[in-house]
């Protein structure tokens, strides 16, 4: 936490409940007899807040003997990557994010299963980084439903051309944990995708996640 202090503000998870004594810390696990992991797929932090994160940190408390890795991608490389032409088009639309499609990720057996609170978000498909300046892109198959005055059927096609695109192996990285390794990302720029790859063993995290602007 003093850590996590001199990067940003500390700020509370939607959905979980922080571990005592420290409401924005959450522990991210999976254990022996499950098959789903939290967060399983490709996503950016809660994007469908008005003000996303800045960032999130994950430390690692236990791992599996093998797999577990987080892969994570730069959507400033996936931007880049683009034609022309397809950035003028990307530039002026805005994505619609929602925790109802986030459910997909909601698979732990401890988990709450009903939810009285949903949001719901809109915000640029390609956002501009407040510090470096640089254009990133900000929609993700976790939480984007569809473009702002367009059905999901008329999206879905674009949509599913940038999920697929964003996290092409030449914008990826992988993590490899260690008890004790501390990951620490800037979502505004980075989708990430835990691999669920070690079933039988528990996996155990603790995260903070940091305040964010609003994406423009």
């Amino acid at each position: 936490m003093a850590f996590a202090r001199t990067l940003g503000k500390p700020i509370e998870y939607p959905f979980v409940k922080g571990i005592d004594g420290f409401p924005e810390v959450i522990e991210v696990k999976k254990l022996e007899h499950e098959k789903h992991n939290f967060g399983g797929i490709w996503h950016s932090d809660t994007a469908y807040l008005q003000e996303p994160p800045m960032g999130s940190m994950l430390l690692a408390r236990e791992i599996p003997p093998y797999g577990g890795d987080t892969e994570f991608a730069s959507q400033y490389l996936a931007y880049e990557a683009l034609s022309d032409g397809m950035k003028r088009l990307l530039d002026g639309l805005v994505a619609v994010n929602a925790s109802s499609k986030a459910d997909v990720t909601r698979t732990r057996e401890d988990r709450v299963k009903h939810y009285s609170t949903q949001y719901e978000a809109e915000h640029p498909v390609v956002r501009t980084h407040p510090e470096t300046g640089r254009k990133a892109l900000y929609v993700n198959r976790g939480h984007t439903v569809r473009f702002r005055g367009m059905t999901e059927a008329e999206s879905a096609p674009l949509l599913e051309f940038l999920f697929r695109h964003q996290v092409k192996p030449e914008f990826t990285c992988r993590f490899q944990w260690q008890v004790g390794s501390l990951a620490f990302w800037d979502n505004r720029c980075t989708q990430h995708n835990p691999i669920n790859d070690y079933h039988g063993h528990r996996r155990v995290m603790h995260r903070i996640t940091l305040a964010g602007d609003k994406p423009r």
